[in-house]
């Protein structure tokens, strides 16, 4: 394969109709970075957590919490950092699918995890018993279907029927946490009713991007402020630390 001029490889027709359209320079390195900081900071939260947990299993959890949604954001947007700053090249696309495919599963398991972080700090909270098998079932499909192979991941290409049972079903979780979360409120002053915003924001900038970010380019960039809702859901944890 022949090296382009600057060093980047030559990408295949195939790929290079797939890829996402290409940024101005500055606003690559500036999403780059964005990403490398965001990447670090669940790194770096997640050990803390577990460094400072001294057996208590909310902290653990939310350690498992901030590895897993940085681990799993990693598989999609450490070939996105990559292409950004270094160009498309043979694979790209199906290196960018696989991540998105690996994201949309730990992201399912990072409710799985909240979930679990509620029961925790909210034992003596009743809520309706269907809940909780609820949100394990609606998880597990969502699981379940994003490895369909009908996703068609690797390719880059849109399939919106497949999207939408995925992500219907992902938002019916989401919901579910958010009612755990509202049903709290603010039981011991931890003000853990913001987890209700912060969900219900990530959704709300998650969706219009899953639907239409490939036909509207410039939607793609509610992603930015979605990620920072889920840099606000690990803050309330470390805020945990202090007073619990």
């Amino acid at each position: 394969m022949s090296e382009a001029t600057g060093g980047a490889t030559d990408v295949p027709k195939e790929d290079a109709a797939s890829a996402p359209r290409e940024m101005p320079k500055p606003m690559r390195i500036a999403e780059s970075v964005f990403d490398i900081c965001y990447l670090l900071f669940d790194l770096v939260a997640g050990v803390a957590f577990f460094a400072l947990a001294h057996g208590r299993t909310v902290f653990e959890l939310y350690g498992a919490l901030a590895l897993v949604l940085g681990g799993g954001d990693a598989f999609h947007l450490a070939p996105r950092v990559q292409m950004h700053l270094r160009g498309p090249r043979e694979g790209t696309v199906a290196r960018l699918g696989l991540g998105e495919q690996v994201a949309s599963v730990t992201m399912t398991v990072f409710y799985v995890i909240l979930y679990l972080i509620w029961l925790r700090l909210f034992p003596g909270v009743a809520v309706s018993p269907a809940v909780g098998p609820l949100i394990l079932a609606t998880a597990a499909l969502r699981i379940v279907l994003c490895l369909m192979p009908q996703n068609d991941w690797l390719s880059g290409r849109e399939n919106l029927r497949w999207s939408a049972y995925r992500n219907v079903t992902f938002a019916i979780t989401g919901l579910l946490v958010i009612v755990l979360f509202a049903t709290s409120g603010d039981a011991g002053g931890l003000g853990m009713w913001r987890m209700c915003v912060a969900i219900a924001l990530s959704f709300a900038f998650y969706l219009p991007v899953t639907f239409l970010a490939k036909r509207v380019p410039a939607v793609g960039a509610l992603m930015l402020p979605k990620t920072l809702t889920y840099v606000w859901m690990i803050a309330m944890g470390l805020q945990l630390l202090a007073v619990l």
